[in-house]
């Protein structure tokens, strides 16, 4: 653990707070983007274009008293640990004690975190409207790199946190799994917004707010409930209804068409039911299909006539059944 001036937190502290910036330095050139991996160049494009924040703290300035934190191994190295009860290992299963962090250790780790951010925004401020150096753009992606794996530090000593609070939450009608979903991501948020400096433990401070997320996927739960009341279920979707629906429609009219036509009810002629068996290839009988359908010219060369007169025959007969047919769709509804 490094030595942060604040063991006893006993000297006379100038209010920090939530500080906040919004980046206007410039990319460096295209040549040297073009020598980092595309992780750093997606790295420094958000550093570049999202805003960023901070909690500062007096000791932010003193640079002795943060010389070398980069290189300093992490709080969460020390975590403290409840003793191990001893128990045989034939009988026994084995439970790995939970690592839980120190009050101290907890204050360390987010000024740590804090400090990465600081400097992270102090190069920033530095080349306000002007294009980063090679050296400077090295330095911030450093110092981000530094803040992201404090970040995960904090998040992996406090994710057992939303865990527990889920499994003794009382919201009906939500998974465990939505409930922690949503836990982390309001996990997620007070990590940006603790401030170590007033003193008391970070999940005091995160408490409120993983409930206030589960208040907030219960009703989200309670208004998708009251707008489909049952269960969504794969198998009775119904997405192509009007398209079934349609088939149906098309199915009884063919039926019918065949009726029709066994029947003769349309008073078709003899060369009109020709035209139409060699025009559409269908079996008098059952209306099915049984070779490809002939052209005009194909019919006018098999009966002898012109194609425009077979189109007129045609025309005429389709008429008549359409009438008839029309009259008996209307009669069944």
């Amino acid at each position: 653990m490094i030595n942060l001036a604040i063991k006893s937190w006993s000297e006379p502290r100038v209010p920090g707070g939530l500080r906040k910036l919004r980046p206007t330095a410039k990319s460096p050139s295209p040549s040297v983007l073009r020598r980092l991996q595309p992780s750093e160049r997606e790295q420094l494009e958000r550093l570049l274009t999202e805003p960023i924040e901070c909690v500062v703290d007096p000791t932010f300035r003193r640079s002795k008293v943060w010389s070398g934190v980069v290189d300093t191994p992490s709080p969460v190295e020390t975590l403290a640990r409840p003793p191990v009860i001893e128990h045989n290992p034939e009988t026994a299963p084995v439970h790995r004690p939970t690592e839980v962090l120190s009050a101290e250790a907890e204050r360390e780790l987010f000024l740590r975190f804090n400090y990465g951010r600081y400097r992270v925004m102090r190069l920033l401020r530095r080349y306000h409207g002007r294009r980063l150096a090679i050296t400077a753009m090295r330095e911030l992606l450093r110092w981000e790199g530094f803040t992201q794996q404090m970040r995960a530090d904090i998040i992996r000593a406090n994710t057992s946190l939303v865990l527990a609070m889920a499994r003794r939450s009382r919201n009906s009608g939500v998974e465990l799994t939505e409930l922690v979903s949503e836990g982390n991501l309001a996990l997620l948020r007070c990590v940006d917004k603790f401030d170590a400096a007033r003193g008391f433990k970070f999940s005091t401070y995160a408490c409120r707010a993983i409930l206030a997320s589960f208040s907030r996927a219960s009703a989200k739960a309670a208004r998708f409930r009251s707008h489909f009341p049952a269960a969504y279920d794969p198998a009775v979707e119904r997405s192509d209804y009007l398209d079934r629906k349609r088939e149906r429609i098309e199915l009884d009219c063919v039926d019918e068409l065949r009726q029709i036509l066994f029947e003769n009810t349309a008073d078709l002629s003899s060369v009109e039911r020709r035209v139409l068996d060699a025009r559409f290839s269908l079996d008098r009988e059952t209306g099915h299909v049984t070779t490809r359908r002939r052209t005009l010219d194909q019919v006018g060369e098999l009966l002898g006539v012109s194609k425009e007169r077979v189109r007129q025959i045609q025309n005429q007969a389709m008429h008549k059944l359409r009438a008839v047919l029309e009259q008996r769709l209307l009669a069944a509804s």
